[in-house]
């Protein structure tokens, strides 16, 4: 029996053995259903107003990115710092959400991240197949979701996660009941209110955020890497805050960004850029454009050669392929070696007086990293028309 059969059934007798989690059972049985037919009778025979329909997106959103910028990119990941209120705010958010407290949610993730994709300690490995990684490794008792903290010792010096972790029971009950409650009596309808901005929100921002860890290690593009199953998935973006960018997470899981270009669609890196303006977040960590651009076009041009062995190309193609892909490493290497030269000579102007020489050796600085910028421009453009032209009989770019 191979390997893979044999991890097939190894999981399938983990399945088996691990006992039932009841609580979540229930929890996670009785919510979805109750919000498929108790909102909409109420809406069929009440009818919901804009301000309630209103409060609920007010509510996914509060909670979405409570999880994303707040549970996911700041304190499991560290890839920035925020001021203590705006760690408060995530934390009230988190516990609306549902997802568990800050140091079980990071806990996990960071196994996550250390074993993805093995099925013996990957908490919500995607090896196990869509429903275990979606939502079925919250419902039994798996030995790889087993509590153990001693990868957040550094969570536990953050006097507001400890102070979510004591509470949480009380804040999971005054954010998901006592919140909508108040602010549907305030509106005049308490039932409207706790089944929109309660239950419905309670139900799809759960799933939404499990949508991650099951569709985005199935369906995408692995644009970066192919070393774990994590996948680029521009659709799972639109709906949960920018998060599909998977693949690129996976491989920079230290950038506070997770859609890279500008054009991607990641409101958490706008919300948390925007915050930075102000002071409330601050040491973004960003991943250097000419590490991300070389990780891109090593993956292409794997695809490149196995695609040359596929048409039987001619040896001067997979040679021509090689020279572009060598020198369009070395360029970048170059790129972000006079980046790093240039950046310390910018930090140091604003620390002391430059002489003029000093001041002329920076315009040199400057206008090299410029000038390469360009080359990395041209030398993009040469890849691109390579990587079109194989199998067809244009020639080699000159």
């Amino acid at each position: 029996m191979g390997s893979k059969e044999n991890a097939v059934v190894a999981a399938t007798e983990d399945t088996k053995e691990a006992p039932v989690n009841w609580t979540n059972m229930v929890l996670f049985t009785a919510t979805p259903v109750l919000a498929l037919t108790l909102v909409p009778l109420y809406g069929f025979f009440y009818g919901y107003d804009l301000f309630e329909w209103l409060f609920f997106i007010f509510m996914m959103a509060f909670c979405g990115l409570s999880i994303t910028a707040g549970y996911h990119r700041m304190w499991s990941h560290k890839t920035y710092q925020a001021h203590p209120v705006l760690r408060l705010i995530f934390a009230l958010g988190g516990a609306c959400a549902l997802q568990n407290d800050v140091l079980h949610w990071a806990s996990d993730h960071r196994r996550h991240h250390q074993y993805v994709d093995n099925n013996d300690h990957d908490p919500y490995s995607a090896g196990r197949g869509f429903w275990f990684s979606h939502i079925g490794w919250i419902l039994r008792n798996y030995p790889s979701g087993k509590r153990d903290f001693s990868n957040v010792k550094d969570l536990q010096r953050d006097p507001v996660v400890v102070w979510q972790h004591k509470h949480y029971l009380a804040l999971l009950l005054i954010m998901n009941i006592g919140l909508p409650a108040l602010v549907g009596f305030l509106h005049g309808d308490i039932i409207a209110s706790l089944l929109l901005a309660g239950l419905l929100r309670l139900v799809l921002s759960q799933h939404v955020t499990w949508l991650i860890n099951s569709i985005a290690h199935m369906w995408g593009k692995q644009t970066y890497s192919d070393a774990s199953s994590a996948r680029d998935n521009p659709f799972l973006a639109l709906i949960t805050y920018g998060e599909g960018y998977h693949n690129f997470h996976h491989t920079f899981q230290w950038d506070y960004r997770n859609g890279v270009k500008w054009w991607h669609f990641d409101p958490t890196k706008w919300l948390i850029r925007a915050l930075s303006w102000v002071g409330i977040t601050r040491n973004l960590k960003r991943t250097p454009q000419a590490k991300i651009e070389a990780a891109r076009i090593s993956m292409q041009y794997r695809h490149a050669s196995a695609r040359c062995d596929l048409l039987n190309m001619p040896e001067k193609w997979r040679m021509a392929l090689e020279t572009e892909y060598e020198q369009f490493l070395q360029l970048l290497q170059q790129l972000n070696e006079q980046r790093q030269a240039w950046y310390e000579l910018r930090s140091q102007r604003f620390h002391e007086t430059l002489c003029q020489l000093e001041r002329w050796e920076q315009l040199q600085v400057r206008d090299r990293y410029r000038e390469l910028q360009f080359k990395v421009k041209v030398q993009n453009r040469r890849w691109r028309e390579m990587l079109r032209n194989i199998g067809s009989p244009m020639p080699l770019p000159a």
